[in-house]
């Protein structure tokens, strides 16, 4: 709808040019916004007050004249000027009704695909494989994947890297130890965090130790054989627990996503190559660096972007521009994601800037680094166990099911084991995930299962309790929200309307989500949908309403809701449940 207000202003401005009141150079970004109270209509734009001064005309006369010059429309009601000269678009409830019927009878719920369809590469998750996978590999993995639904949805081709640490000087470490220790390949290296403790203790004790995987990593980069055969096997197993990971949180990736640093290791010395005959190295202290103008230090001192070290050893930077450099020529990608610790914000600036001088990412292809803050414990520290250990993944998602199983169990008694067991996933994962996707990415936030696993506020627990609400509607009637429901969607209550009005929003919010990579917005949209679905539900009778075409167009009206928080839910990778 903000769309099509855009174009009835653009060609009123287009008029107003025509007529000699504007000049014809005049290319003003329209905003329209939604109006924040509803007396003064249902949205708002201010481009008589962006215009006046360069049109030499007072606001509220341009807005005036700019209102004379609307072409009539069938999707607005009425437009009026507020103050200075705001236009205030009131819309047509009727059209908009007719918008909703056909958005009930549309799979995709009357979302049009994006315009223009991308190829887009998410870079999401990437776990070290020397270690299982913790909570610090939380955020990057659910809301990459959450991401990478929404671009799916509108259409774009989505292509998912796991960019895993699967290479360098740890691996030879671990390789060392799996030569000393036989045992523990046959073991099935069944506990990877203790298996590298034991590796890193070896490391830093014993000088021997340490030069032998020094030496290691040597020959696994020359692709020697023996090396190359335990390193895939670890990477095999420890491959086997991320994806472990990944059903439980239900999250969209699989090994054919993968695509770990070891990877590019053929390329990099193409990378130097290229570096060099763009002229982009300086020698310093050994190592080869790119150093950028506008990346300066404190001091006023250039900053290294260094690609190769002394003994001749790649980095991080070197393996990403070789990445990036992949997905250019490769995958032909238009926009690449990357769900990276904020932390790093640096470093991406960095590389992307070495990439677009060195010719490995063109002008159109936009290269984002979509940050995001630290999962923190009660005391505003990284989220850590009692005694100050890294809290691995699969340990807190257990601990989610069992709360989630308990609370449960408390206010259902009587359910049946199994069906209480499939609620409890369902909700102790899903208020894992939600009480993350519903913060700002860029912000850090506070883990506490109490709060996220609440009935009350923006939680999962009470988002999946307002679609039972909906299901509970139907399932009355023994029929579903999805079967075709006779009759049209009429608005005629305020709380209908307001309904209505926050369900023809879902394509936007999906929009703005799938443009700033920020799932907290839609977070915030399914909890204002649910809360308006609420108010609807008490103060429009639905099943005992008096007329059969009242009763259907609320019927209609409830099963859009219904679809629509389902679908939105299953964009944050989080599963419903009918009854609860």
């Amino acid at each position: 709808m903000k769309d099509h207000i855009r174009q009835l202003v653009h060609s009123a401005l287009q008029q107003l040019v025509a007529d000699g009141i504007l000049p014809a150079d005049l290319q003003p970004t329209i905003q329209v916004e939604n109006a924040r109270d509803k007396a003064h209509g249902d949205f708002a734009s201010n481009i008589a007050m962006v215009l006046a001064k360069s049109a030499g005309i007072k606001p509220r006369d341009l807005a005036e004249k700019i209102q004379a010059a609307l072409p009539a429309d069938t999707q607005v009601s009425k437009v009026e000027i507020a103050g200075p000269g705001f236009l205030n678009f009131y819309q047509n409830h009727a059209a908009l009704a007719q918008r909703l019927d056909a958005a009930l009878d549309d799979s995709k719920l009357g979302v049009p695909a994006a315009d223009p369809l991308q190829t887009i590469v998410v870079d999401l998750s990437s776990p070290n494989l020397a270690k299982e996978m913790h909570v610090g590999h939380l955020r990057s993995t659910i809301i990459g994947d959450a991401v990478a639904r929404v671009l799916e949805f509108l259409g774009h081709k989505v292509i998912r890297q796991n960019h895993v640490g699967d290479w360098g000087t740890q691996f030879g470490m671990l390789l060392a130890y799996l030569e000393e220790n036989p045992a523990a390949q046959q073991q099935g290296l069944s506990d990877l965090e203790e298996f590298y403790r034991q590796a890193k203790e070896r490391f830093d004790e014993s000088e021997d130790f340490a030069n032998r995987a020094r030496e290691l990593v040597v020959q696994l980069q020359a692709g020697e054989e023996t090396c190359l055969r335990l390193w895939r096997n670890f990477n095999e197993i420890s491959l086997s627990h991320c994806q472990e990971v990944y059903d439980r949180l239900g999250v969209k990736l699989d090994m054919n996503d993968v695509r770990g640093e070891s990877a590019y290791n053929e390329a990099l010395p193409g990378i130097i190559a290229t570096l060099q005959k763009k002229g982009l190295l300086t020698e310093d202290q050994g190592a080869q660096c790119i150093f950028m103008e506008q990346f300066k230090n404190s001091e006023n001192a250039p900053l290294p972007l260094i690609v190769q070290k002394a003994d001749g050893g790649y980095l991080y930077a070197t393996t990403d521009l070789a990445a990036v450099n992949y997905r250019h020529t490769e995958l032909k990608a238009d926009r690449v994601l990357y769900f990276v610790d904020q932390r790093q914000a640096l470093h991406f600036q960095m590389t992307f800037a070495a990439a677009r001088l060195a010719g490995f990412a063109d002008d159109n292809m936009q290269l984002e680094h979509m940050g995001f803050g630290t999962m923190n414990g009660a005391d505003g520290r990284p989220f850590r166990t009692r005694d100050g250990g890294t809290v691995k993944l699969i340990d807190l998602l257990d601990e989610a099911e069992q709360r989630a199983y308990t609370l449960v169990k408390e206010k259902n008694p009587d359910l049946d084991e199994t069906e209480l067991k499939h609620i409890a996933r369902t909700v102790g994962i899903g208020a894992v995930k939600y009480a993350d996707l519903s913060k700002h990415r860029a912000s850090d936030y506070s883990f506490n299962f109490d709060l996220m696993l609440s009935f009350e506020g923006n939680t999962a627990p009470y988002m999946l309790y307002a679609y039972t609400r909906v299901a509970s509607i139907f399932r009355r009637l023994e029929q579903s929200m999805d079967d075709s429901l006779p009759g049209s969607i009429q608005l005629q209550e305020p709380a209908e309307q307001d309904l209505a009005a926050a369900l023809a929003r879902f394509s936007e919010v999906l929009g703005n989500l799938a443009d700033k990579g920020t799932p907290h917005s839609l977070c915030t949209y399914l909890y204002e949908l649910a809360g308006l679905f609420s108010s609807f539900y008490e103060q429009c009778p639905i099943l005992a309403a008096e007329q059969e075409e009242t009763r259907n167009s609320r019927l209609r009206l409830a099963a859009l809701a219904g679809r629509t928080l389902r679908r939105g839910l299953d964009l944050l990778g989080i599963k419903t449940l009918e009854r609860m």
